[in-house]
């Protein structure tokens, strides 16, 4: 049951990101419709870049793919050379080969999967110069490509979608690192540690000694949330109190983790000229996030039927009087949880408050949806870029049902936009729901599966949705840091994060080609409220159509089972 207290907490927040997306927004759309400043003219010279030079949407492809090639090189010979590499005192040795690729590969597509323990298994360096570093590319790419595909609605007979590097070089200099800097100042007053020493000495209330792991956590950690990484300097990620030590930092991470993302329709709308279309796809999006909030809050706060006096001790009171607190920060509580878990899922961040495996299986059941649709508001640029498929698709489905060549922000949709549309729209259950339907039979697979029946199932589908999604977060009930599952989840996030992108620069250019037509008496517009029931409406019926058999065979089941006294 919800208290004033939990209301308050809500709505401040949510109030907040509110009020802050579409300032954000106009200040993104005025990034990439000014002229270059004078820090970007000096990055293009020294890197012998011309910014002016038009790319294609295969040279746009080619430049994303190579560069983050390079990047992905870079970060995983790092890692592979730890041990010879400086900032090391404890002679930390190298990841293995298989949890190398699956960090480098995980960290350059803005997953931010972590198979290993941070503080126990990486030195200074390390967290430095490969784990931040690949934060901030990751990201980067990610609000290049938005923007590019973003030129396929603003463009009338071009065929080109703008240059990679001026794209991934704006949002960097004058919007991502500064607010990075700015936030690990804050994070550093609140008392998150930023030194390049490596451990520290405290004596206990006991009287013993402890030695504490530090590093430059407040650096990695404004990244982490700005950049929707997700992946922290400790295991625990945002649970320890160092990388979250406050009411107030639990806040402003929720803030950073949606400061960018829910901004994101309102940068669109700026972009193509029509403020009340980027409002419109805000209205979709938050929709689709308060109900998540909205069931996670509600199933957290439930008691458990199998604690009830029916099912423990004779005489004894129940053991949840207050909810689920498993898992939980006490300093934080359920709603505090609740809503930072909701929003890491939807933004696809992957940082936690608190052990995901804990939470009931309702709140699973949202974290899975979100990243099945991976859109609410999704990623930094990749999430919002797969709602505008998911719009033209929807588009072309009303325009079947009236008998009339579908239209979209004056573009006509044709069966070559469809088909990349579509194609893009495949690569998550192709990849998501056939990896775990092998992993649950094959002996590699279930040999790291600890828990039985309905939960095991969904750690392994919570895996590979996470994996596919860019996301990182996990349910720790399985042990990813095997060959088997390191491997597959580390060519998973290459696959989920670039074939899916792909697809969609090719739909940008087809779009940029046409000319923009002039609405008319029958243009079916798409900044009204009939538009935000027809895409809610498209949203879920996919969803529905194709995940709701896992869905029933893992969370839902799980939650009948608790409901009938049932445990495995």
């Amino acid at each position: 049951m919800m208290i004033a207290n939990d209301w308050i907490q809500i709505l401040v927040s949510l109030s907040a990101v509110v009020l802050i997306s579409p300032l954000v927004g106009r200040y993104l759309a005025w990034i990439y419709q000014s002229h270059t400043l004078l820090p970007e003219r000096i990055i293009y010279r020294l890197l012998k870049i011309d910014p002016a030079k038009e790319m294609t949407w295969k040279e746009y492809s080619v430049a994303i793919i190579a560069s983050n090639g390079v990047f992905f090189a870079a970060g995983f010979l790092v890692l592979w050379g730890q041990a010879f590499l400086p900032l090391n005192p404890r002679h930390l040795s190298p990841l293995t080969a298989e949890v190398t690729f699956n960090t480098a590969a995980s960290f350059v597509t803005n997953t931010n999967w972590q198979a290993y323990a941070g503080e126990a298994q990486l030195s200074n360096f390390s967290q430095m110069v490969a784990i931040t570093f690949l934060m901030f590319v990751g990201a980067n790419t990610g609000m290049a490509a938005l923007v590019a595909i973003f030129r396929g609605f603003t463009r009338s007979g071009i065929s080109t979608l703008g240059n990679y590097w001026s794209d991934f070089f704006r949002f960097f200099v004058r919007a991502f690192l500064p607010a990075c800097f700015l936030m690990a100042l804050v994070h550093i007053w609140q008392g998150t540690p930023q030194t390049l020493e490596t451990t520290v000495s405290a004596k206990t209330l006991e009287g013993a000694n402890q030695t504490l792991i530090v590093g430059p956590v407040a650096s990695l950690e404004a990244v982490k949330n700005l950049g929707t990484n997700g992946g922290g300097f400790y295991n625990a990620n945002g649970a320890h109190p160092y990388e979250n030590p406050t009411p107030l930092t639990n806040t402003l991470e929720f803030l950073e983790m949606g400061v960018f993302t829910f901004s994101l329709p309102f940068f669109f709308g700026r972009m193509i000229g029509r403020p009340r279309q980027g409002q419109v796809f805000f209205v979709i999006v938050f929709s689709l996030y308060l109900a998540g909030l909205g069931l996670i809050e509600h199933s957290e706060k439930a008691k458990n039927p199998l604690l009830s006096p029916a099912h423990i001790a004779q005489g004894t009171t129940p053991l949840q009087d207050g909810g689920n607190t498993e898992g939980k920060e006490v300093r934080l509580g359920i709603t505090q949880t609740s809503l930072f878990s909701n929003t890491t899922i939807a933004a696809t961040t992957g940082a936690v408050d608190g052990a995901m495996d804990s939470m009931n299986p309702l709140s699973v059941l949202v974290y899975l949806v979100h990243m099945f649709l991976n859109e609410e508001p999704g990623g930094k640029g990749v999430g919002f870029a797969g709602l505008l498929k998911e719009a033209i698709l929807a588009v072309f489905l009303a325009g079947l049902m009236v008998g009339r060549t579908p239209e979209f922000l004056g573009k006509k949709i044709e069966s070559r936009e469809i088909k990349l549309s579509a194609l893009s729209l495949l690569v998550t259950p192709l990849l998501v729901l056939g990896l775990t339907a092998v992993s649950v039979v094959i002996p590699a697979g279930k040999s790291s599966m600890d828990n039985p029946g309905p939960h095991g199932f969904m750690e392994v589908l919570y895996a590979f949705a996470s994996g596919n999604a860019n996301n990182g977060s996990a349910m720790a009930g399985l042990n990813v840091s095997t060959p088997y599952y390191a491997i597959l989840i580390g060519v998973e996030m290459i696959l989920g994060r670039f074939l899916p992108l792909l697809p969609l620069l090719a739909m940008a250019s087809s779009l940029a080609r046409k000319k923009t037509l002039p609405e008319t008496s029958g243009t079916f517009k798409t900044d009204t409220p009939l538009f935000v029931v027809l895409l809610l409406g498209f949203m879920i019926l996919f969803a529905a159509l194709t995940f709701l058999p896992p869905l029933i065979l893992g969370p839902l089941l799980e939650h009948l089972s608790i409901l009938h006294g049932v445990s495995f």
